[in-house]
């Protein structure tokens, strides 16, 4: 009796033990976090590989040079409002020569011109124009390359403007000084309003004979910095 019970016994943990080896070994035909068919967890596929090179980001294009929005070919960006290069140095030699005195800081667009000024784009090839932002301070400074029969008609008009200017001084009695100072300069096709002066508070102190002339010297100094950039 005890004999059939151990061979019962044994005959059990024999099947078993063949049981266990019988799943280790389809285990075997896998590797470790590998796909069934694959040899090695880090096998990829020819369509992942496809499917990866189609997903990279694309190469940032090449700077082609073209003229971004806001600039031309003829007219690098940063002159205001499409100045071409000469009228942009034409300026930038008077700001340089009144040193912190040149206040204007807005520029007006060929309708403004032509409405301030009454000078229409069929009267000139090139212009900058800039007055001051705030309509209390009176600070202009207008550079025109008239076209060549148009020289007088520019410089007339701008003669109307002025003594307009004048007339009205008494809207901001502050002002007369530099407008009793302003200047018309032509130099060639080149007609120019100067009407600067800065800070004239010091000056007024002294009396508006003292502002006419400090604005005088100012306007002298820039009408000299871009006769020598001409």
């Amino acid at each position: 009796m005890m004999k059939k019970r151990m061979v019962t016994l044994c005959v059990t943990m024999l099947v078993f033990l063949l049981a266990a080896c019988g799943g280790k070994g389809e285990e075997g035909g896998q590797s470790d976090g590998g796909q069934p068919g694959q040899e090695g967890g880090a096998g990829v596929s020819e369509e992942e590989s496809e499917s990866s090179e189609e997903s990279a980001p694309a190469e940032a294009p090449e700077e082609s040079g073209e003229a971004q929005p806001g600039e031309s070919a003829d007219t690098p960006g940063g002159y205001e409002e499409g100045w071409s290069e000469e009228m942009e140095k034409l300026k930038n030699a008077a700001v340089e020569a009144l040193d912190g005195d040149y206040w204007p800081d807005t520029a007006l667009l060929p309708d403004m011109l032509e409405m301030t000024f009454g000078i229409s784009s069929d009267m000139y090839e090139d212009y900058m124009a800039e007055v001051p932002m705030i309509s209390a301070n009176v600070d202009t400074l207008l550079i025109v390359r008239a076209k060549d029969d148009k020289v007088e008609a520019v410089r007339d008009a701008l003669e109307a403007y002025r003594d307009a200017q004048i007339n009205n001084t008494m809207q901001y009695p502050m002002n007369v000084g530099k407008v009793q100072a302003s200047r018309i300069e032509t130099v060639g096709n080149y007609v120019m309003f100067v009407q600067l002066g800065g800070d004239t508070m010091q000056a007024a102190e002294e009396g508006d004979e003292a502002v006419v002339a400090m604005c005088q010297e100012i306007n002298d100094k820039a009408v000299e910095a871009i006769r020598g950039r001409l």
